[in-house]
């Protein structure tokens, strides 16, 4: 779908930002563009949109040569998204995500729809739309960022860094949010990161380049398997390089079978399973096994007294996973968020399974002991 042949950038005449790089994207992919400072990541992708133009090489969307075409035309037909995420702040919420919809001179009913349908997309109420940027909170600005670039329904979506700024717990919510939307819309994602981590759990190949080369262009497991030499293994670090160990297993692996409850139950009823099961946090799901929330022991004393259904009680904000998670994700989740469990989807958001911190902590175990020996045990530490 998008092919860069030959690329260069050369700066003041002499210095090589970009130096006679190739590489094909195919359509739906996830690409991450990765390197230390000054390594040419992000003029590699401001090319993609003509933001900079290049001084030799070319580029092609479906076989097409994108210097024969306008460059303002060619910028609104491909989203961007950047770390200053850049909403106007005179603008209503559904006026900044029309934005590109509106200079292709969309009816308002379209302009309408898009904006109701991108919104529900990010987990944001319908009346964020009449809100003004200053209204959100960073996060939530960060989410019609991202929305806003999928407005006017390019399939190739450039990311600058756009989480670069943000605290941990957002971010990670952000890369989830940025990863679902790109496998349920099938978009073309290019996403520049200094991030490896970052890198590893969102794209589907990695370019890594340096002094404005690309160093390797490959899946994340192959690069953390056979890394192309000393500068790759250094920037990956010792740590995330797999050698015959679990870290880069789905969470299918590890999951175990979770208890839950259906929304129709009980709080009687909800109370004797958690009892029989001895949880003190219980998942909720429909009558088709759809999660829709959760119940802890806290929410089921107040619910008792005030006489409420599961329907009422239940949190409806839970944090979840897809069935083909990488581990370490989950690991990396659990650590960040200080949870003690991650319910496991498919998707069409079935639960299937759960990760907790103690199944997480035997494969732990396996790995540092092996599966046919034993951890040492210290006295008085049976029981948790």
């Amino acid at each position: 779908m998008l092919s860069i042949k030959n690329l260069t950038k050369i700066y003041g005449g002499s210095k090589k930002a970009v130096n006679d790089i190739s590489l094909d994207i195919q359509e739906g992919e996830f690409i991450a563009f990765i390197g230390t400072s000054g390594s040419g990541k992000t003029t590699a992708l401001r090319m993609i949109n003509r933001m900079i133009e290049p001084t030799s090489g070319t580029i092609t969307i479906n076989g097409k040569d994108i210097t024969k075409k306008n460059p303002v035309e060619l910028r609104r037909s491909i989203g961007y998204v950047i770390q200053q995420i850049g909403l106007l702040p005179h603008m209503t919420i559904k006026e900044n995500i029309t934005l590109v919809p509106r200079l292709l001179k969309w009816s308002e009913e379209d302009k309408d729809r898009k904006a109701k349908e991108l919104i529900k997309l990010v987990d944001l109420p319908e009346e964020f739309l009449q809100r003004y940027p200053s209204e959100l909170s960073g996060g939530q600005q960060q989410r019609i960022g991202v929305v806003r670039a999928l407005a006017a329904e390019q399939d190739i979506i450039l990311m600058d860094e756009p989480f670069g700024a943000l605290d941990p717990i957002t971010r990670d919510t952000l890369q989830d949010l940025v990863k679902e939307l790109q496998q349920k819309l099938g978009k073309t994602f290019i996403f520049v990161t200094h991030d490896m981590d970052e890198a590893i759990k969102l794209a589907d190949r990695i370019c890594i380049m340096s002094h404005g080369e690309i160093i390797q262009f490959d899946t994340p497991d192959e690069i953390l398997r056979n890394p192309a030499n000393d500068f790759v293994r250094d920037f990956i670090g010792e740590g995330r390089l797999i050698q015959d160990r679990p870290n880069m297993r789905t969470v299918a692996d590890a999951m175990i079978t979770p208890v839950s409850i259906t929304v129709d139950k009980s709080i009687n009823e909800c109370i004797a399973l958690m009892r029989e099961k001895r949880i003190d946090t219980i998942l909720v799901t429909d009558s088709k096994k759809k999660l829709l929330g959760f119940i802890d022991i806290e929410d089921i004393n107040e619910g008792y007294r005030k006489g409420m259904d599961i329907v009422d009680l239940m949190g409806r904000d839970i944090y979840k996973i897809g069935i083909d998670s990488k581990l370490q994700d989950s690991v990396r989740t659990i650590l960040k968020r200080n949870v003690r469990n991650i319910p496991v989807v498919d998707e069409n958001n079935t639960l299937i399974g759960l990760i907790t911190r103690s199944n997480l902590v035997d494969i732990v175990y396996d790995t540092i002991w092996g599966e046919e020996t034993s951890a040492p045990v210290t006295s008085g530490a049976d029981e948790a």
